[in-house]
């Protein structure tokens, strides 16, 4: 129980209805190769029904992983809608020197190899919307603006469009 007392058990009994337990997906976890063959890690959950509506993509913030943004797959109850998460590469259990990529732009691509790939379980450009979060929003406002998809819709949460970054010990010039 947190100082907050009675407010932080309402709020997660609020968090509990929203995502009934009959609506729980277990993730299967799965991979693809990008355009430059390093391995990306994701998490795919099915929709539920004959019928899938759609697939909703999630993009975590910088220095996390797909599994920090698990948590919507059913506060969001969308039964019908298929759900995927990645860890961006150098993050997560993708492959790569940690918080490293050898550029914006390739972050960039990966994002539209990765929409390659859910195509395969059939989802088009159209059928897609995607939730992204801090420098994951970036990354995704970056591939929107690059590669103008047909896509259903974009939300950005967050987005780290200007970040005012402190390295201590960093050398100017």
């Amino acid at each position: 129980m947190s100082d907050l007392g009675g407010n932080t058990m309402i709020h997660q009994q609020n968090i509990a209805a929203a995502a009934p337990a009959s609506l729980q997906r277990v993730a299967e976890e799965r991979t693809f190769k990008t355009h430059d063959g390093t391995e990306i890690f994701y998490r795919y959950w099915p929709a539920l029904g004959e019928q899938p509506r759609g697939a909703i993509l999630l993009f975590h913030r910088g220095h996390e992983h797909g599994g920090r943004m698990a948590h919507l797959v059913d506060e969001l109850a969308m039964p019908g809608y298929a759900f995927y998460a990645w860890d961006a590469r150098g993050n997560g259990r993708s492959a790569g020197e940690r918080g490293y990529a050898p550029s914006f732009a390739a972050l960039v691509r990966d994002i539209d190899c990765f929409v390659r790939e859910i195509a395969r379980d059939g989802f088009s450009q159209r059928d897609v919307a995607l939730i992204a979060q801090s420098f994951g929003a970036v990354l995704a406002a970056a591939w929107v603006h690059d590669y103008a998809p047909d896509i259903r819709a974009l939300v950005v949460a967050s987005p780290a469009f200007s970040v005012k970054l402190y390295v201590p010990f960093a050398k100017e010039g």
